[in-house]
């Protein structure tokens, strides 16, 4: 087989951290890909993640231990594509795999960086969403590091429109929980309150005292905070924690934007309150993989959660979907679509 031609997005400069993450600091170009030797495989990629966690690699934060991405080259980003070529028994042409190889049209890897996903042509898009990353970490972060929910609680959920936070507010539901969102929008709020039946929303850009909204949504305080955003969000959340309360801290989208963010001025509460917070990644905690997809597959097979994604189409936009996730422009998982599916 002769050399594919491929796109790629290369990170040419880091972001400011005081910033958003602009489309200007990548760039489309055009490679030539080889062929794949012994024990590799040649790979045309269907779908590409979006993740805010890996602005951290995009962006020269003084202070930080974070290992830079290279420039000029692709950055990692979770992907879907399906095998061309293949020099190594493990793998077909055909196969589907899994790989941290977003950003490109086109690669050639090692077949043991490739993991092999067992899906149909048309449905790799869902390894990304209720049963992929994102409902994998939000299910982890409330049953787990958040310690539980019991049926009657109230579960306050930020960033609640995204991809992790629109499967935690489903998965509270789920367990019996008063769920209250924060969201960015008014439209993000009543696609909160009509699809995912949220009981309350807050759209912070709005709500003026973020502290009192939170108070007005849930008079009775929260008992479990599912933390996305950090910034004033986590202060206003502290100010409206019951006794005993948990804090299960996924993410600091608010904190990937700002060159050194102080604590909460309000954090003695959490001595006052006794509160349990507990950051968390999801790889951590392979022993609930198990159960994780046991319980949310019932759930999707039964209809009772629901998925939504942010489609981009085409690599030459790519830095536009990313860009995305900092200004509130997504609603659920932000994906790209590299290619067709099947893609051979």
């Amino acid at each position: 087989m002769s050399r594919t031609n491929s796109r790629q997005i290369h990170l040419m400069q880091y972001a400011d951290p005081n910033g958003p993450t602009p489309e200007s600091i990548f760039k489309l170009v055009e490679v030539t890909v080889p062929e794949p030797g012994p024990g590799e495989a040649l790979v045309r990629n269907i779908w590409m993640s979006c993740d805010p966690g890996a602005r951290g690699g995009m962006t020269n934060q003084k202070g930080e231990r974070i290992s830079l991405y290279a420039l000029d080259a692709p950055p990692p980003a979770g992907s879907i594509g399906q095998v061309v070529q293949s020099n190594d028994p493990s793998l077909s042409a055909g196969d589907y795999v899994r790989s941290s190889r977003g950003w490109r049209e086109y690669f050639v890897a090692p077949a043991s960086e490739l993991r092999k996903w067992s899906g149909e042509p048309g449905t790799s898009i869902s390894s990304f969403g209720a049963m992929g990353g994102a409902g994998h970490t939000a299910y982890i972060g409330l049953i787990e590091a958040g310690g539980g929910i019991t049926p009657g609680e109230t579960v306050l959920v930020s960033a609640a429109a995204g991809s992790v936070g629109s499967y935690a507010c489903q998965i509270a539901k789920l367990k019996g929980a008063r769920v209250v969102g924060i969201a960015g929008s008014d439209e993000k709020c009543a696609w909160l309150e009509k699809e995912l039946e949220v009981d309350a929303t807050i759209n912070y850009r709005t709500a003026g005292n973020l502290s009192e909204a939170i108070r007005q949504a849930a008079p009775e305080g929260i008992d479990l905070y599912f933390e996305n955003v950090g910034g004033e969000h986590l202060i206003a959340a502290i100010d409206n924690m019951k006794m005993h309360g948990r804090i299960a801290v996924c993410g600091l989208i608010d904190r990937y934007s700002k060159d050194g963010m102080p604590p909460p001025h309000n954090f003695v509460q959490v001595l006052y309150k006794r509160l349990r917070i507990q950051g968390f990644i999801q790889g951590d905690h392979p022993h609930l993989d198990a159960q994780f997809e046991a319980e949310m597959g019932d759930w999707v097979r039964q209809g009772e959660i629901k998925s939504f994604e942010t489609v981009y189409d085409g690599i030459e936009n790519a830095p536009k979907a990313y860009a995305g996730l900092f200004t509130g422009a997504n609603i659920g998982k932000t994906l790209v679509r590299l290619g067709p599916d099947p893609a051979i």
